[in-house]
């Protein structure tokens, strides 16, 4: 009871002082304990507004990585903190966590153990917030800690950022003109297709996931090599071989937003630059069918014969201004070549360029050259892994009694892509032996359909029936007997070849046969 009395006393001492000594004189002893407190406590503080400056206008970066980094929900301070708030925005079904105000979250780094501490305070008649974060480091080693203790939480806030966050599908903007406009609109991107559902090899699976990987961890080397931080793929291969596909396991793989750009849509070379200014880092820009696009891809040796030809008629050298005629108004190949692997191209960080096409053939050799596209991925057909996804993921089996019959028409031929395959399953996903016999058909008519078509083509050329193609190919007419009778002799030898497929054929019909029966 005593003691009690003593600190009540002293208490009211305090109080006392308090209103009778001038306030310049209550802030210096206020400041002169600070100091003593400093100077005796073991540990160092650093405190981290939510803004910077006394205008409270620019927010503080760093605050925004401690906040990520402390909030973490898988990470272990967030884990131990004794009250969290949770929070989940309309557009996301993720639950975000948040140190909840005035409590402290400890960490530990390099065998030294770090404490956070969120200070939220509220302003006399207002009703804004003040926020910011406490660091309290080890005195002694507060040099050789806050700065790599920073940069982790800096790496580990952005690497979660990058995770967490809702990702976008953004197309260009015909009504965005304006300069203070965008050009693009965006919606959420959803896509479902992963590397673990694509209809894919093991190889080539395989071989794309380590380059991206590569190229997501590369800033250093690309930094010290002198190259621009970007990347170029470009798919080709028939319709529905699963190029789209491939883009969207790309985007959710890395966690980027994706960039559809119709160039039908842009006007000029300027408006393009326009575009890629506005995209941000971390994204995937994709130009689909690049070979349909509007004189970007043709032959620019016609171009310049069709500019002879003009000039020759007039009797005078047009051919400069025919091609100032032809560049203005529209997005030429010299510009989408500059956005690509031009000056503009590394106005941003971390980008991946995709351009697909059915026809490789058709795409400007300077479009796909090395450093534009970096990576070329052929999509074809399905092969026999990639079969076996399909029916792994749309029947869930992993092995069936047609299954060989089936690997024996994709390596004679019959194969069919993966979109058809697909639909063929999804139509009977109820039913895995009506799926894999249709399959089957499928791939056996395929594979008719191809050898009725050579046998009729062999026939034409034994009878000299020759398509103007065909001319071209062969050259002169002199050399037509010549090129026949090579043709005879290897129709005369590949006899074996169809009487092999004929057995393969009548072997594939008895399996379909005998299958209800099993």
């Amino acid at each position: 009871m005593e003691i009690l009395s003593q600190m009540w006393s002293l208490l009211g001492l305090l109080t006392v002082l308090q209103n009778v000594l001038p306030s310049q004189l209550l802030a210096l002893l206020h400041s002169l304990y600070e100091s003593l407190q400093d100077l005796l406590s073991p540990y160092s503080y650093f405190e981290i507004p939510e803004f910077n400056g006394y205008c409270g206008v620019d927010l503080n970066d760093l605050y925004r990585h401690a906040h990520l980094y402390l909030n973490a929900a898988n990470h272990a301070p967030a884990a131990a903190c004794r009250r969290l708030t949770l929070s989940r925005s309309p557009s996301s079904n993720r639950i975000s966590f948040a140190v909840a105000p005035n409590h402290t979250v400890h960490d530990a780094f390099r065998g030294h153990r770090v404490t956070w501490t969120h200070h939220v305070d509220t302003a006399q008649d207002s009703l804004e917030e003040k926020r910011s974060f406490s660091l309290r480091l080890p005195k002694r080693h507060r040099h050789a800690l806050l700065s790599p203790y920073l940069a982790h939480v800096t790496a580990r806030a952005e690497e979660f950022e990058r995770v967490s966050r809702e990702r976008r599908l953004f197309t260009n903007n015909t009504t965005g003109s304006g300069s203070f406009e965008s050009g693009w609109v965006s919606v959420p991107f959803r896509h479902p297709s992963t590397f673990e559902t694509l209809a894919l090899e093991p190889e080539l699976k395989k071989t794309i996931k380590n380059d991206l990987t590569a190229f997501a961890q590369g800033k250093d080397f690309y930094n010290r090599v002198g190259r621009a931080w970007k990347r170029g793929y470009l798919l080709h291969g028939p319709p529905g071989s699963g190029k789209s596909s491939l883009i969207a396991a790309m985007a959710n793989f890395l966690c980027y937003d994706v960039y559809d750009l119709e160039l039908t849509k842009v006007s000029d070379n300027s408006e393009l630059r326009s575009l890629l200014i506005q995209t941000t880092n971390r994204s995937i820009i994709v130009i689909e069918d690049i070979d349909c696009s509007v004189d970007l891809t043709a032959d620019r040796t016609a171009k310049k014969t069709q500019a002879s030809k003009l000039s020759l008629k007039s009797k005078k050298p047009q051919t400069a201004s025919f091609s100032r005629c032809e560049e203005s108004g529209r997005v030429t190949l010299s510009g989408l070549l500059n956005f690509t692997d031009g000056l503009w191209s590394c106005c941003g960080e971390e980008r991946i360029v995709v351009f697909t096409t059915n026809h490789r053939d058709s795409v400007d050799p300077a479009l796909v050259r090395c450093g534009r596209m970096d990576v070329h991925v052929s999509l074809g057909t399905c092969g026999v892994h990639a079969f076996r996804e399909l029916a792994r993921n749309y029947l869930g089996v992993e092995s069936h009694v047609l299954f060989e019959a089936v690997e024996g028409c994709i390596r004679s031929g019959g194969s069919l892509t993966p979109a058809h395959v697909g639909e063929i399953l999804l139509r009977n996903r109820g039913d895995a032996d009506v799926a894999m016999r249709e399959v089957l058909a499928a791939m056996q008519a395929r594979m008719l359909a191809a050898a009725a078509a050579a046998e009729q083509t062999e026939s034409e050329e034994a009878a000299g029936v020759r398509s103007p193609e065909s001319v071209l190919l062969m050259g002169s007419p002199e050399n037509w007997d010549a090129l026949s009778g090579k043709k005879r002799k290897e129709q005369h030898g590949g006899g074996n070849n169809w009487d092999k497929k004929v057995k393969f054929f009548v072997r594939l019909r008895s399996l379909t046969r005998s299958d209800p029966g099993r």
